[in-house]
């Protein structure tokens, strides 16, 4: 079955009386050669079992399931379900769950499912919400290797961004505590259905085994890290002092003790630099 085939697709979804979801961001890929390109890249291979959030009709999933060991997939759209039973019948190694990723307890599924197995996770997200799903991916301190996922262009150059740019953002920082990402490729927005009006693009974060900070110590440097970013264009000590009530004479003394002016802005603190002065900061 040729699930990037427009005419196939249509006639499966008009058979089951399938249609699209904006609310649920759904737009399935076509373009067949993007599917395979992310299961290669995304640690679909023997040895692994994948995590996919989202399934739209299966084409990725089944890239996934021809490769790795074991492919278990959470997609919110009970709609979808009976599809997927047709769509992926050929494959033994899939299990579908349905539920909303969000709300689901991923350390119990990835020890249930993935047993004896490395973990991956790869993902066609959706647009808008995209930033909390690798927020809580990576906050989660989850047993997987790598997140290989499909995100919007303007998204992707955010998350791929140096810190300490103009064009990172606290996402940026999120995903650098807890990995190294990449760039992939870029996807046109013709490669769905239907078409978005944006082009996207494929990241890959490559989890790191030792975290900088111990758990209390890392929720409060990510407090520091979005409210300096929510008033991005302010100075820190006017941004920290509004959002949090911390006293300026503070954020002074810590900015001054990395070697920063006072009028230094968020944006300007490289990733050392964040670790060290939210330490500074929450000594008392």
């Amino acid at each position: 079955m040729n699930l990037t085939n427009i005419g196939t697709v249509k006639e499966i979804l008009s058979r089951h009386g399938f249609s699209f979801s904006k609310g649920l961001g759904q737009n399935f890929i076509i373009n067949p050669d993007i599917c395979p390109k992310i299961a290669e890249n995304g640690n679909a291979c023997k040895g692994f079992g994948v995590l996919e959030i989202g399934t739209g009709i299966g084409v990725l999933t089944a890239e996934l399931a021809k490769r790795a060991d074991k492919v278990t997939a959470v997609e919110i759209d009970t709609r979808l379900l009976p599809i997927l039973e047709e769509t992926l019948a050929d494959f033994d190694n899939v299990k579908i769950i349905n539920e909303d990723v969000m709300k689901c307890d991923l350390h119990k599924l990835i020890d249930e499912e993935f047993s004896g197995l490395k973990t991956a996770v790869c993902a066609n997200l959706p647009y808008y919400i995209t930033s909390p799903i690798i927020m809580m991916l990576l906050e989660s301190r989850l047993p997987i290797e790598s997140i290989t996922v499909m995100v919007q262009k303007e998204a992707a150059q955010r998350l791929c961004a140096k810190v300490g740019t103009r064009d990172s953002g606290a996402i940026t920082v999120g995903v650098n505590y807890f990995g190294t990402v990449k760039k992939l490729f870029d996807v046109s927005r013709g490669s769905f259905m239907p078409a978005p009006n944006v082009d996207s693009a494929v990241i890959r974060i490559d989890l790191n085994s030792e975290h900088r900070l111990d758990e209390e110590s890392e929720r409060f440097f990510f407090k520091v890290v979005k409210a300096g970013f929510e008033q991005r264009r302010k100075t820190l000590a006017n941004a920290l002092s509004s959002i949090m009530g911390i006293p300026k004479d503070k954020v002074y003394a810590a900015l001054g003790s990395i070697g920063l002016p006072e009028t230094a802005r968020i944006e300007q603190l490289d990733m050392e630099q964040l670790v060290a002065f939210a330490a500074e900061i929450g000594k008392n």
